[in-house]
């Protein structure tokens, strides 16, 4: 299927590591691991990005954040723990926030919601405290809202951030074992009822064995044309 136009540009970066430039411009990166096995050769030296969201502190989400933010002075967004991590990293440019909390950041809305997973993040060889796992809603200075999931189980909130958040398009983990599968999936896109479905975290390792065509085949009729399947590196306006 083809989107709309509508001015959003999105590129898939493997994993759960995406783009999204707004019509006006603005560059957010979320959970940004740009060397995974999967990403284009030097996506991690991105010139241009004005926010990193990160979605909780597993390594693999955290990703290259702290590089990419110290080269080109984003802004990065977490839960309040994992900012507290960053700052000891040396990044000033982070704002901590917690479930339910909205920030504006010239004109895109960030609200942070809940996901079911861990988040302890692993440094030195210790584990330390990541605060909780998250998602994110991101509304665009054109209204266009995006839901990325972020690392999580199914659970039945995800029908109260599709009734009041109202996501045109929902990015939801699709691999299976760590999250969601194929089968979760289809089922949190029944309770969301998004006009765009995106799948991620597939594919990095042989053990992330879910794919988009399985979601397709065990969505509802109504759904079916909502699948969007990108290729690593591609991007695609909505």
């Amino acid at each position: 299927m083809k989107p709309n136009n509508n001015g959003i540009k999105i590129t898939w970066f493997g994993h759960s590591a995406f783009l999204f430039e707004s019509h006006r411009g603005k560059n957010i990166l979320i959970d940004p691991w740009l060397d995974n096995p999967k990403a284009p050769a030097g996506a991690k030296d991105i010139a241009n990005v004005d926010l990193i969201l990160i979605t909780h502190g597993h390594s693999d989400h955290i990703g290259n954040s702290i590089e990419i933010a110290k080269r080109t002075n984003a802004k990065i967004i977490s839960i309040f723990e994992i900012s507290l991590y960053i700052s000891e990293h040396g990044i000033t440019n982070t704002q901590g926030m917690n479930k339910g909390g909205t920030v504006d950041i010239d004109g895109v809305k960030v609200t942070m919601v809940d996901a079911k997973h861990s988040s302890g993040i692993d440094y030195d060889g210790r584990l330390i405290e990541g605060g909780e796992p998250a998602g994110y809603v991101i509304e665009f200075e054109n209204g266009f809202r995006i839901y990325h999931a972020g690392d999580t189980a199914l659970f039945g909130d995800m029908k109260l951030i599709g009734e009041f958040y109202k996501p045109d398009l929902v990015i939801l983990p699709i691999g299976g074992l760590y999250t969601m599968g194929p089968e979760e999936a289809a089922y949190a896109c029944r309770l969301l009822m998004p006009k765009y479905i995106i799948g991620m975290h597939y594919g990095t390792f042989p053990a992330l064995t879910g794919t988009p065509n399985e979601l397709l085949k065990l969505l509802p009729l109504a759904l079916k044309d909502s699948v969007v399947e990108l290729e690593v590196g591609q991007q695609i306006t909505f």
